[in-house]
């Protein structure tokens, strides 16, 4: 009698493993760790869509999220989507999620989507005076990127920016940061939002580019009839929040023809020594015609930004004033 008990408990269990093997693993099985070729596969084109809208190279944001989130296994990164460890500060209204870290019961933001930590990584980078100077860095100099966060103080670890480099050249991520890289326009429905993708129009060659002259040092073109910000970084290969920066351009902002557009960034000195404001003329008409940075000029004549000279103004170019 209790020989066939013990075998009728027996074949009922494994009845329940093969019908529902799910039920006997659950308790023990942990979702398998994404390794380097996961997480890019799974995260370049947030990355690509995040440097269209905020000009942080492609690579430098994977290679940041990798390492800071141990490759998207960390528990922050799983459950909050937080692959920065980025805290929530004062300004933080958002989400939060609550861990141990260098004190008790700490305070990270939460996000929806990894998209939405890109995008946070980046527009804090953009809005830390200490990290301004980067953006004066080309898009593709990913080294610089990579040295340039550690001068910064972004990390501790005196070997934080080699580590970065040897991620991103380890699994070529230095393809996404040209012009020409693409994300998939059917990733997300939240990507598609932040970053709509440009309509596809094939059979049609691209228009001629103008001809490209150099002043100051400075690479620049001149705008044609019909031109704008956009037709010409597309002429270019060039994205478009990097021709409206080169230029103190706001999106929106409208192009003569004739007029001077730059391919790269302006200096802080020009050749001329000192310019006298005429009639009509403002501060950026004249930074535009000496290829001198806009907020370079401002501060050389101790001009508080967005205000405009009086004509006759005499106006340094290469010095400051006292």
């Amino acid at each position: 009698m209790i020989i066939r008990i013990t075998l009728s408990a027996l074949f009922f269990a494994f009845s329940c493993y093969f019908a529902a093997p799910g039920l006997m693993a659950m308790a023990g099985d942990e979702p398998r760790r994404m390794n380097a070729r996961d997480y890019i596969a799974r995260y370049k084109d947030d990355a690509i869509r995040d440097m269209q809208r905020t000009g942080v190279p492609a690579s430098i944001t994977l290679a940041q999220g990798m390492y800071e989130s141990e490759y998207g296994n960390s528990k922050l990164a799983r459950e909050a989507n937080n692959h920065f460890g980025i805290k929530c500060h004062k300004e933080w209204n958002g989400p939060t999620f609550i861990k141990d870290d260098d004190t008790k019961n700490e305070c990270f933001r939460k996000y929806s989507t990894v998209l939405e930590s890109y995008d946070d990584h980046s527009n804090f980078l953009r809005t830390r005076e200490r990290y301004r100077f980067l953006f004066d860095y080309e898009i593709t100099d990913y080294k610089k990127w990579a040295h340039g966060l550690k001068k910064a103080g972004y990390a501790t670890n005196p070997e934080y920016a080699h580590r970065l480099i040897r991620i991103i050249e380890e699994n070529n991520l230095q393809e996404f940061d040209t012009p020409s890289a693409t994300a998939s326009s059917s990733h997300s429905a939240a990507a598609a939002i932040v970053t709509p993708p440009a309509p596809v129009v094939q059979k049609k060659p691209a228009p001629a580019a103008p001809p490209a002259i150099v002043d100051n040092h400075i690479k620049y073109t001149v705008a044609g009839r019909g031109d704008s910000y956009l037709s010409i970084a597309q002429k270019h290969e060039m994205m478009l929040w990097e021709v409206l920066k080169y230029n103190d351009a706001e999106k929106g902002t409208s192009l003569r023809e004739g007029e001077v557009v730059y391919l790269k960034p302006k200096k802080n000195k020009a050749k001329n020594d000192h310019h006298v404001v005429k009639e009509g003329e403002t501060m950026r008409s004249i930074s535009q015609v000496y290829g001198i940075r806009l907020k370079m000029l401002y501060r050389r004549n101790h001009i508080e930004l967005f205000t405009e000279p009086a004509p006759g103004t005499r106006l340094s170019l290469n010095k400051t004033t006292r």
